[in-house]
C-alpha cells in the first residue's frame, strides 16, 4: 500500500476555556526531518511526541505544531497594567525632555516584553491527556490524508507501468521484419564489395547469425516484463516501499535502454522513446512516495 510523503492532519479540542490545536504537515525529503513545537510547560513530553511521530511519519520533512489558545478573559489578564503605566509615564516624560516624537509611544510600550505577564502553567496531567489524544487524532487524520494521496498515486503509477508493458507487444510487431531487412542489407553490401559471382553464401549466413544475436531483444523483453510485474507486486504489499520501487524503476530503465540500443529499427526506437517518457513520469511520482 503506497503512502504519499506529502501529508496534512488537523485536530482541535475545547478544554476548560482553552482551545487545543494540533497541526501536522509534511513535504518530500529523502529522510525524516521532524520539527516539533509545543507549549513550554509541556516541553518535557516532546520525546513522547517525537517517538510517536517518528513511527507514524517514517519519511518526509514534517512539522508538528501543538498550540493552546486561551479564552478572551484569560488573555486580558496577561497585560501587567501597573508595569505598562510605569513604563509609559517614564518614556513620555523622557520623550518630552528630549523633544522626541511620542506618536508611536503607546505601541512601542506594548512591545516591551516586561509588560506582559508570562504565566506558564506547570504540567497538568489531565490537560496533557487531552493534548496527547488530540495529537493522536491529528496523526490519524494525517495518515489518512497520506493514504488517500497514495491511492491516487497508485492509480497513476499502475497506468504508466501498464503503458510500458503494452508497448512490448507493439515493438514485437516490427521485430520480425528486422531480420529480412538485415539480410537484404548484408547481401547488397557483399555483392557490391565482391560481386554476385564471388559471394560466399556461408559467410553471409555467418554474418547474419552474428547480427541476429547482436540485435536479439528477447531477453530484454522478458526481463522488462518481469520487472514490471514485480513493480505491481511491491505496490500491493502492506509496507510503503517507495525506495524499493525506485530501485525497481532503475532496473526497468536499464532494460528499456538496452532494448533501444539493440533495436536497430526506427519504429521500435520510437516505441522505446515512449517507454522512457512514461518511466520518467514514474520516477517523478516515486519521489513523493514513502
Amino acid at each position: 500500500m503506497l503512502k504519499s510523503m506529502t501529508g496534512y492532519g488537523l485536530a482541535s479540542t475545547e478544554y476548560l476555556q482553552k482551545k487545543i490545536t494540533v497541526e501536522i504537515r509534511s513535504l518530500n525529503s529523502k529522510f525524516l526531518e521532524l520539527n516539533i513545537k509545543l507549549p513550554r510547560s509541556y516541553s518535557e513530553r516532546e520525546s513522547l511526541i517525537r517517538n510517536e511521530a517518528t513511527k507514524a511519519i517514517e519519511r518526509g520533512k514534517a512539522n508538528v505544531n501543538i498550540s493552546i489558545e486561551q479564552s478572551d478573559a484569560q488573555e486580558s489578564s496577561l497585560l501587567n497594567k501597573d508595569k505598562f503605566n510605569a513604563y509609559y509615564k517614564q518614556l513620555t516624560q523622557l520623550a518630552n525632555e528630549l523633544g522626541a516624537d511620542t506618536s508611536q509611544l503607546f505601541q512601542q510600550t506594548l512591545s516591551i516584553q516586561d509588560v506582559w505577564s508570562v504565566q506558564e502553567q506547570s504540567l497538568d496531567e489531565e490537560e496533557w491527556k487531552v493534548i496527547y489524544n488530540t495529537f493522536l487524532k491529528a496523526l490519524e487524520n494525517f495518515n489518512q490524508f497520506r493514504t488517500d494521496e497514495g491511492k491516487t498515486l497508485s492509480i497513476d503509477l499502475e497506468k504508466r507501468v501498464l503503458l510500458i508493458l503494452n508497448a512490448i507487444p507493439e515493438a514485437e510487431k516490427y521485430e520480425k521484419n528486422r531480420i529480412p531487412a538485415i539480410k537484404d542489407k548484408l547481401d547488397a553490401v557483399l555483392k557490391e564489395a565482391v560481386g554476385s559471382d564471388n559471394l560466399d553464401k556461408n559467410r553471409l549466413e555467418q554474418e547474419l547469425i552474428y547480427f541476429i544475436e547482436k540485435f536479439d531483444i528477447t531477453e530484454e523483453k522478458i526481463r522488462l516484463k518481469t520487472h514490471c510485474d514485480y513493480f505491481f507486486q511491491v505496490m500491493k504489499e502492506k509496507e510503503a516501499n517507495g525506495k524499493k520501487l525506485g530501485f525497481i524503476s532503475q532496473e526497468i530503465g536499464r532494460e528499456i535502454n538496452t532494448l533501444g540500443s539493440k533495436a536497430n529499427d526506427a519504429a521500435i526506437q520510437k516505441i522505446v522513446v515512449g517507454m522512457k517518457d512514461e518511466l520518467e513520469k514514474i520516477k517523478e511520482q516515486l519521489l513523493n512516495i514513502i
